[in-house]
């Protein structure tokens, strides 16, 4: 089974979430979400977080996900929210 993973990375506000929108949508993929602030549902405004409308659009991961009082250091795979082990990626 070939295996892709598909980065895209980039500054705040560039158009980085439409395009994963696009892609997702067009592979039917979910977004992943590895930004370290966006995971935080209390710091909405400052991080160019996806909106509710977006969200709705395609699955995704770690967007709004903890509060900031839950931990500071999360290991992700192991995280109830996680699709798979980043192991087995």
């Amino acid at each position: 089974m070939n295996k892709t993973l598909i980065v895209i990375t980039g500054p705040t506000a560039v158009g980085k979430t439409e395009l994963c929108l696009d892609i997702a949508k067009e592979l039917g993929i979910p977004i992943i979400n590895a930004d370290s602030r966006q995971i935080y549902r209390e710091l909405k405004i400052g991080t160019a977080a996806p909106t509710e409308a977006q969200l709705r659009k395609v699955r995704h991961y770690f967007v709004g996900t903890l509060s900031l009082t839950d931990y500071c250091c999360p290991n992700f795979s192991n995280h109830p929210n996680m699709p798979y082990s980043l192991a087995a990626l």
